[in-house]
């Protein structure tokens, strides 16, 4: 399935918006769990122009990889 969002966005409204669908989809829509997600983001300078992410050293950036949430060690003892 596909999520859409759309208009120019800060970071910190994508992460709402995002957490705003998700919430729906769960509540809403009975979805409990999901097989990993792929989210497409098109960076901009804030007026619309384009944004190529870099890396520290000056490399392009094009994907970044997640395996998912922090786990803390207090989920594998079941406290």
């Amino acid at each position: 399935m596909q999520i859409t969002i759309r208009g120019e966005l800060n970071i910190a409204q994508l992460r709402q918006a995002l957490f705003e669908k998700l919430l729906e989809l769960e509540d809403e829509c009975a979805v409990a769990y999901c097989l990993g997600a792929t989210l497409y983001v098109n960076p901009s300078d804030g007026a619309g122009g384009p944004v190529e992410p870099r890396t520290r050293d000056g490399r392009k950036l094009t994907k970044l990889f997640s395996n998912g949430p922090y786990r803390s060690i207090a989920e594998d003892y079941k406290i």
